[in-house]
């Protein structure tokens, strides 16, 4: 079945909230070599207070898309709180309503989900931000469901441009945010937000096709 339901879709949220608490250090680590060394445990922060949130009051996925939106933007500081707290508002919002989700659903998703980030900051591929993640894997997997690829396939294509981009920030020279300071400093390490917006990505993929496989 190339769809899976609304209802079950709350799995991506379960699987990415474990996904950060099991990396929060990873992140951490990335973003202390030119970073402030607290992404992994922002991240943590608001990942675990969704955990507690979903625990006390269960949801579809839109709902668990909004409610991980609505406390990122209010409950984690910097720069990422805002991003990600937009990121998956829009999410959650473009998959309220619908019983059944395909691959164009998602789609529609994940670029509104990318506008939504694009309304509030500059960044562009080669700026070494998650931004070198996200549009890289929107264009692959629009590319994919244009040429007619199953659901599959085209969250296979999402997640091998979402790592490629991630480790293409590796040799590139930040040019927004606090790291930008650095200037040829910044060269040599994986940028924290890409590293964790790459995290996200393959863990919904993973999320979706096993859902698809049920």
């Amino acid at each position: 079945m190339e769809q899976f339901t609304q209802e079950a879709g709350i799995l991506l949220v379960d699987r990415m909230i474990t996904a950060i608490q099991e990396n929060k250090q990873y992140l951490s680590d990335i973003d202390g070599a030119i970073g402030d060394g607290d992404h992994g445990i922002n991240m943590n922060k608001g990942f675990t207070l969704c955990r507690e949130a979903l625990d006390k009051q269960p949801g579809n996925l839109s709902y668990g898309m909004k409610t991980l939106g609505k406390i990122l933007l209010m409950k984690i500081g910097g720069s990422m709180g805002p991003l990600y707290g937009k990121f998956f508002a829009a999410f959650g919002k473009s998959f309220e309503g619908k019983e059944l989700i395909g691959k164009e659903d998602f789609l529609a998703a994940l670029e509104g989900a990318v506008e939504a980030i694009q309304a509030i900051s500059p960044a562009k591929v080669g700026d070494k931000t998650l931004m070198d993640v996200l549009i890289p894997a929107k264009e692959a997997m629009e590319q994919a469901v244009a040429e007619g690829c199953s659901f599959t396939d085209s969250l296979d294509r999402m997640s091998k441009a979402a790592q490629a981009g991630r480790d293409s920030t590796v040799d590139m020279i930040a040019r927004l945010g606090r790291s930008s300071r650095l200037g040829e400093r910044s060269r040599g390490v994986m940028d924290a937000g890409s590293a964790s917006c790459c995290l996200l990505l393959v863990s919904m993929a993973g999320s979706v096709k096993e859902l698809l496989n049920q």
